[in-house]
């Protein structure tokens, strides 16, 4: 059995099919344990650290930081018994752009593949599905296992391709044709020398391979060259496009292209799909919440509680996990042919990140004490902000609450998580004139938004709900005497 284990990119839960590697932990040449962390991946969720699957020597760290990797995907090799003496093969080539070393050929028959079609789970590189794809090291060099594939014109046949042999210097670049298919591949049929990150960073930043020379080795594309071409792209597009440079390149130099992914690129699909699928309607109140906060200001007075985070957020916590036990058919699902009914709360809360908004959930918030469940949410957001919410977190939330108050906007509407059939809106807190016992005064009052899916909750139903979580904000005290 092979000294060297290829490390893959395991499947983070919630289908999610690919990760943003942000930091690597360890590096090539570091002695590392078993289960230790060595790699922090951003998911479309949030950013897990991945633990090592063997302990032993870094040997090739396949994908550098910033390279967006498919599940199932090599991302570090392992000497499981690196006192066992040098490899055969153990050295590499490196490449004087910095990118990721070459491995030699003996190097890639010294490493544990994935095994051959049937033998692996399917949907993971080497697997039935799809494609029956086999695993190589990023990419290079011949693949160790049979793979059916379509012989090339005036190339080998397939059966002798798919036998592991030396790994000849790669011919230099023909020429371009001045025509190409905007894919990475020449008009007249040769191939773009790149690797699979430049390939995806070109793509991204919309950078035609095929018009680029290589500054790599044999030729070859590197990110610079990438990064470079993007960066001059108003500059070579002018002469092609003389008549048009008053509209179509008028400040391009000032404008910054940010790519979709990780938690954006989630959140935006969720919001179009929850938006175009569930029927949403939004009500608005006005809440009086004097007594609310002075209620606050009391508990956190009390000895047992001057350690602990109390906000506002906390009595709204409290007022829709109250309201729900009245009208629990707010807190559902629709599935189609029928309305699944929770008796449970997992209480979400929309958290504004650097990586984007997420909604971690206190899960069953419902039987939890005011006091655990302030010390839920606290967790909860320091959490998030830190980046180290977990899928696990983000999963099977019921109902949501968006405290959009905290940036000073009054109130919104907004739209459903999906799967979810309510979201409260919980507007800044603000001195108000407001008439008192018949008179007008200065009073805090702050605005609640909720929307809800009209296929399950009707006006009544909904309205219903909204007033019972203004009634407990006007006079939480009373409302927990009366409620609980």
């Amino acid at each position: 059995m092979s000294r060297i284990k290829t490390f893959n990119l395991p499947d983070l839960g919630e289908g999610l099919t690919e990760g943003e590697i942000l930091t690597w932990l360890v590096k090539v040449g570091d002695i590392i344990e078993l289960n230790q962390p060595i790699v922090e991946v951003e998911t479309a969720k949030a950013a897990v650290e991945i633990p090592a699957k063997w302990a032993g020597q870094v040997q090739a760290i396949h994908h550098p930081e910033g390279t967006t990797v498919e599940v199932g995907a090599p991302i570090i090799a392992i000497d499981t018994d690196p006192g066992a003496g040098p490899l055969d093969a153990p050295s590499t080539t490196a490449t004087p752009s910095g990118d990721l070393p070459i491995p030699s050929a003996a190097s890639l028959a010294a490493v544990e593949v994935a095994p051959a079609e049937g033998m692996v789970e399917p949907g993971l590189i080497g697997g039935a599905a799809p494609g029956g794809r086999t695993a190589v090291l990023v990419g290079y060099g011949p693949r160790t296992t049979s793979a059916k594939r379509r012989p090339r014109k005036g190339g080998v046949p397939a059966q002798a391709a798919a036998t592991p042999a030396p790994v000849a210097p790669a011919p230099a670049p023909a020429p371009v044709a001045p025509g190409h298919n905007g894919q990475g591949v020449a008009a007249t049929g040769g191939l773009v020398l790149a690797k699979p990150p430049v390939r995806k960073l070109a793509k991204d930043l919309g950078v035609d391979l095929t018009a680029l020379t290589g500054s790599g080795p044999l030729g070859s594309i590197t990110r610079e060259d990438v990064q470079q071409a993007a960066n001059g792209a108003a500059v070579v597009a002018e002469p092609i496009a003389a008549t048009a440079t008053s509209a179509a390149s008028f400040g391009a130099d000032r404008e910054q292209r940010i790519p979709v992914k990780g938690v954006r690129k989630l959140t935006a699909e969720n919001m179009s799909r929850s938006a175009f699928t569930a029927p949403h309607v939004t009500e608005f109140l006005t809440v009086d919440v004097t007594r609310a906060m002075k209620a606050l200001e009391r508990l956190r007075s009390r000895r047992e509680w001057r350690d602990v985070r109390v906000s506002p957020l906390l009595l709204v916590a409290k007022a829709v996990l109250l309201a729900v036990k009245r009208h629990p058919m707010v807190n559902s699902t629709w599935a189609g042919d029928e309305i699944v009914v929770k008796e449970y709360v997992n209480l979400g809360i929309a958290a504004a990140t650097e990586r984007g908004l997420i909604v971690p959930n206190v899960k069953d918030a419902g039987r939890l004490s005011l006091r655990e469940l302030a010390d839920s949410l606290t967790d909860l957001v320091q959490t998030a902000k830190s980046g180290r919410t977990s899928p696990a977190d983000m999963s099977g939330g019921t109902l949501t609450i968006t405290n959009v108050g905290v940036f000073g906007v009054d109130t919104g509407t907004p739209i459903l998580p999906p799967g979810e059939s309510a979201i409260l809106a919980f507007g800044a807190v603000r001195e108000m004139p407001w008439v008192h016992k018949g008179k007008v005064k200065v009073r805090q009052v702050t605005t609640l938004g909720l929307s809800f899916d009209h296929r399950i909750i009707d006006g009544e139903l909904g309205s219903k709900f909204l007033r019972d979580i203004g009634d407990f904000l006007a006079d939480p005290e009373a409302a927990l005497l009366a409620w609980t």
